[in-house]
């Protein structure tokens, strides 16, 4: 079974640019389905202010973001089917962007820091936890569909 996943991105040069000088604005518009439009931009990091945004998700946290929703709505579905009640999961992911053996940049490593809340009388046991994050990372989308390196601070991989 295929499914599609559509996103419109969008750039225009503004009228006083010259383009080809470089010094353009990398600002730009993501617009998703049900009419959902997020303001992109390349890293500052990456494309010095003012041609940049600091306003504005770059491909990079982007990427990151998408690794670290996509691992905690399984993880979620995961928890809701033992029957555990989770009541937040927040996650601070941090991306990291080295060179591979080409000298290109890449984003290599992926940390997930999840913190998560249970309620009730089941909570899990480190073991429980553990093995959620695995399959959790195991049947992600994200996950599967990309060759970074992704790890869970604290969860020994296996």
């Amino acid at each position: 079974m295929a499914h599609d996943y559509k996103a419109t991105i969008r750039w225009r040069r503004a009228a006083d640019e010259v383009f080809s000088d470089n010094r353009y604005s990398r600002g730009h518009v993501w617009r998703f389905d049900g009419g959902v439009e997020v303001p992109g931009s390349a890293s500052p990091s990456v494309v010095p202010l003012p041609l940049s945004r600091e306003d504005a998700v770059d491909p990079e946290e982007a990427f990151v973001a998408a690794v670290s929703s996509c691992h905690m709505l399984t993880f979620l579905s995961i928890a809701a089917k033992k029957r555990f009640v989770v009541d937040l999961y927040e996650d601070e992911a941090l991306g990291i962007m080295t060179k591979n053996e080409n000298g290109k940049l890449f984003v290599s490593r992926i940390t997930l820091d999840p913190r998560i809340e249970f309620s009730g009388d089941k909570q899990p046991t480190p073991e429980q936890l553990a093995d959620m994050h695995h399959l959790a990372h195991k049947e992600c989308f994200i996950a599967n569909s990309v060759l970074t390196e992704i790890v869970v601070a604290g969860i020994p991989s296996h």
